[in-house]
């Protein structure tokens, strides 16, 4: 109370404009619903193994952890990620594929599909994601797209949409190829994306799928060779990845308390260091439990009064159709910024503005602010249509 007094009289007697006055109480009502916390450094050291690895908030993007994130990488069968999630999308779980004779001759890992059999695409997609077969992946490309390149086309496509913005496939796969590159930031974000979807999820979790080509002739047991499901009970997938040139590759995902943690590792050690790709992303996750928790940082709905000058009402009220949660630890400085940019008259949900949260420097959400009702501009119009409906009222 003392606070709101001392503000008061200090705006009263300040030089501001009405517009001045506005933004400070709106920047202070903000800030104030925020714990301001130290300065943070997701720069520390965590003694990895992987040339370039990331661990992302699962449900905003933001990254918790980044060693080389953003430097472009192959990244081996972490790249039928984006296969089996364009494969949901576009096609059906019944639908039935022939083998080619280009998907026949994928090298190892397979399963050995010869030319001229047909399976389903649910049954190609857990041979991919679980046993990571090669032609598996080749299948569903050529089914799903008409060909290798046209389905690469998809991939991309999906993946400037989800926001992977230095990646490029070339491959299915994600056998070596020039020109098959993404970043670990990049494919914790496809990651991220992917196990939102309840399919997706079912598939990389399950431990041993058997299955038949449509025939019958042919029977097929695919188990899954994330180890991480086991290391940890909160884990979620994701998929492994190997190749002479990628090293040992891997995205991880964990759900925790309501946390979403995702994390990725790229050129984790050759042959023999297989569990080098395990033991980093056991770090990587114990890094995001231990330090980060669930913060909501504005609600959904938040709303507050601001001073209209020269409209026909002195204050309206405004503010934010959607919130905005994400994990901060005890070293994130979180800070908002107020701005508003609006004409009169206003309508109902017009723009009036918008928030900016920044975490440590950096921005990472812009959150619009909407007019919650009507104000006409206070001028001769105004008053001359007011004097005209007076007039008519009158003689009427």
């Amino acid at each position: 109370m003392r606070i709101g007094s001392k503000l008061k009289n200090h705006l009263k007697n300040s030089s501001l404009n009405d517009s001045g006055k506005i933004f400070i109480c709106v920047c202070l009502i903000i800030c104030i619903t925020i714990n301001f916390l130290k300065v943070n450094s997701f720069g520390k050291d965590l003694d990895l193994k992987s040339k370039s690895a990331v661990l992302i908030d699962g449900n905003t993007g933001r990254i918790l952890y980044g060693k080389n994130e953003n430097e472009k990488m192959p990244m081996a069968s972490t790249t039928k990620i984006m296969t089996c999630i364009v494969a949901l999308e576009s096609g059906k779980m019944n639908q039935i594929i022939k083998v080619s004779s280009k998907a026949a001759s994928m090298p190892k890992v397979k399963m050995y599909a010869k030319k001229g059999e047909q399976y389903y695409l649910k049954d190609l997609l857990y041979a991919m994601m679980l046993e990571s077969f090669n032609d598996a992946a080749m299948i569903v490309a050529e089914g799903i797209g008409g060909s290798q390149e046209e389905f690469a086309k998809m991939m991309n496509k999906k993946a400037k949409e989800i926001g992977a913005k230095n990646t490029n496939f070339v491959t299915p796969n994600g056998l070596d190829a020039d020109n098959h590159y993404s970043t670990a930031y990049d494919m914790a974000l496809i990651g991220a994306y992917a196990t939102k979807n309840k399919q997706f999820n079912e598939i990389t979790n399950t431990k041993s799928y058997s299955f038949a080509d449509v025939s019958a002739k042919r029977s097929i047991t695919a188990n899954n060779k994330d180890m991480f499901l086991a290391m940890d009970n909160e884990a979620i997938g994701i998929k492994t990845g190997f190749t002479g040139k990628a090293g040992y590759c891997f995205v991880g995902a964990v759900k925790s308390n309501g946390r979403h943690f995702v994390s990725c590792v790229l050129a984790c050690g050759w042959p023999p260091n297989k569990s080098y790709k395990w033991k980093d992303t056991t770090t990587l996750m114990n890094y995001g439990k231990r330090e980060y928790n669930e913060k909501k940082i504005i609600a959904s709905g938040t709303k507050f009064q601001i001073e209209i000058p020269n409209g026909t009402k002195k204050k309206i009220n405004v503010g934010v159709s959607e919130g905005y949660t994400t994990l901060i630890s005890e070293d994130d400085n979180v800070k908002s910024e107020t701005n508003f940019n609006y004409k009169l008259p206003i309508k109902k949900w017009d723009v009036v503005g918008n928030i900016i949260i920044t975490i440590n420097g950096k921005k990472t959400k812009k959150i619009m602010l909407y007019a919650f009702e009507n104000v006409e501009k206070y001028d001769y119009r105004f008053v001359l249509k007011k004097i005209i409906k007076k007039f008519f009222l009158f003689y009427l």
